[in-house]
């Protein structure tokens, strides 16, 4: 174990700590701004820093092809030649497995993927060689290498699948190089099958792994499905390591995940619905594109703080949107990272006062996202 994860203090199941890095300290519960290319779309590292984020996400299959991890590693790691010095967090490519299930072939060996870029080159991806590109980014939190799978899924399918992706979580961790301030965390599969989930965490948590994510949700299913695959395999996993849910979400996902006792997540949706028009504030979402909004002088959320509130108003962006003018896609994204960082010092203000549960009902109850 190279990470250190202090837990703070619990309120029911939720769960308030802090998880020590090389390159910072990052306070749980946290969500992780996606910066799949070395970048978050359409923002600045330094604006990304001024929402909060402690830590953004990476990814390997997407930085291994261009400009591949060797470069980034020449250019002095990801953190120097993207200008982020806090922590990094890398998916291994599992998701890729599934997303680009018409490019890749699955063999017990590895992935062997067909370029998305040109279409031509194909790569081999195995544990092994996502634990050295991870390295090579010198990203603080390597996840092992694994096999997401679409839903709904036979239950045949999903256990083979379950089983290789235990074997190669052996692998990634027998790759790993271990380093102070560095970690791998293990990746629970199984679909929505419980005994598939629990055999799933048996496996992993007889491997010391530095934390646990749960794999393989908000791929489609319902979100009480979510939840109730939550339940039993959250309080199945070890109470002193940190838990990820992988691509998590919408602010009800994460509202309710904290209160079965989820500490990290990461979502696209902050910055994709930025590019969308689809504003996140208190009570729900606005679409700027629509036209009520061209002679609106309020900020998106007036109890909002960030730039973008505090200086422009909605029907500025709702100009720029009807332009398409890239300041509209930045203004707007940078307001969502900034209301998802607000959530997320919400939830940890809650737990440490120990009302999450109070919280957390009100939230659900009058929040429309």
């Amino acid at each position: 174990m190279s990470l250190k994860f202090d837990l703070l203090k619990n309120s029911g199941k939720s769960r308030l700590g802090i998880l020590h890095t090389k390159h910072g300290d990052i306070h749980t519960p946290c969500f992780m701004p996606v910066g799949t290319v070395g970048s978050v779309k359409a923002l600045k590292p330094e604006d990304v820093a001024q929402t909060g984020a402690e830590i953004i996400l990476g990814n390997t299959y997407h930085l291994m092809l261009r400009p591949t991890a060797e470069l980034v590693n020449k250019m002095g790691g990801l953190h120097k030649f993207m200008n982020w010095p806090k922590p990094i967090l890398t998916d291994s490519g599992g998701f890729q497995v599934m997303s680009l299930a018409g490019l890749r072939k699955i063999t017990e060996e590895g992935v062997e993927f067909q370029s998305h870029i040109d279409g031509g080159v194909k790569h081999m991806l195995t544990p092994e060689r996502s634990i050295e590109i991870q390295r090579l980014l010198d990203s603080n939190i390597t996840m092992c290498f694994d096999e997401c799978l679409s839903w709904p899924v036979e239950k045949e399918k999903a256990l083979a699948s379950m089983r290789m992706s235990m074997r190669w979580a052996k692998r990634s961790f027998d790759a790993f190089e271990q380093r102070e301030g560095y970690g791998i965390f293990g990746i629970v599969q199984g679909s929505m099958y419980k005994d598939l989930r629990l055999e799933s965490v048996e496996t992993l948590t007889q491997i010391p792994f530095d934390g646990y994510a749960v794999g393989g949700l908000a791929i489609g299913e319902p979100q009480e499905m979510m939840f109730e695959v939550l339940d039993y395999t959250a309080s199945a996993l070890p109470d002193t390591k940190p838990r990820y849910l992988m691509g998590v979400g919408k602010p009800s996902d994460i509202v309710g995940a904290v209160l079965r006792g989820i500490d990290m997540f990461d979502c696209v949706m902050p910055t994709r619905s930025g590019r969308t028009g689809q504003a996140f504030v208190r009570g729900g979402f606005i679409n700027i594109n629509n036209s009520c909004f061209k002679d609106d002088s309020k900020p998106f959320d007036e109890k909002c703080q960030c730039p973008t509130c505090r200086n422009y108003s909605r029907a500025y962006i709702h100009h720029l949107f009807n332009a398409k003018e890239i300041l509209g896609y930045t203004l707007l994204s940078q307001h969502n990272i900034w209301y998802y960082q607000d959530l997320m010092r919400d939830i940890r203000k809650a737990i440490e006062e120990d009302r999450y549960k109070e919280f957390a009902d009100e939230f659900l109850s009058t929040n429309k996202c």
